[in-house]
């Protein structure tokens, strides 16, 4: 483990230090849950995405909630759909295009799934509305 200093604002020391009391857990284990919280993992996926998914953590909340709302347009859902149901009778420009589409589809459940995630550690709730596991 490497030991740091940072200089934090008063309120956000007083934030994580309730926090830290209301879980019973050393202020540095809050700080540490929180900023693997906010910083994906990235290992396995394309450089250019993980720039994007990074960058989400500056957004405001619209623009996170716009994100986690998002979904293929309609036009596409039928095409991914289609052509899923007809995958073993392709040509290789349909499979193209499904393999394109599946990216498409993969890209956008990463976005929705880190926007839903900064947005819960955001407001303190979960996911789904309900406080967070303490």
């Amino acid at each position: 483990m490497t030991a740091i200093t940072l200089d934090l604002p008063d309120s956000l020391v007083r934030q994580a230090d309730q926090a830290a009391r209301l879980m019973q857990r050393p202020l540095e284990q809050v700080i540490a849950a929180v900023l693997e919280a906010a910083l994906p993992a990235l290992d396995d996926i394309p450089p250019e995405l993980q720039t994007r998914l990074l960058e989400m953590t500056w957004l405001g909340d619209g623009p996170l909630l716009n994100i986690a709302q998002s979904t293929l347009s309609e036009t596409e859902q039928r095409r991914l759909s289609d052509l899923g149901q007809r995958c073993a009778n392709l040509t290789a420009g349909e499979q193209a295009e499904l393999a394109l589409l599946r990216e498409r589809y993969g890209e956008l459940t990463l976005s929705k799934a880190r926007a839903y995630a900064l947005l819960s550690i955001r407001s303190g709730k979960g996911l789904l509305g309900q406080p967070a596991a303490a």
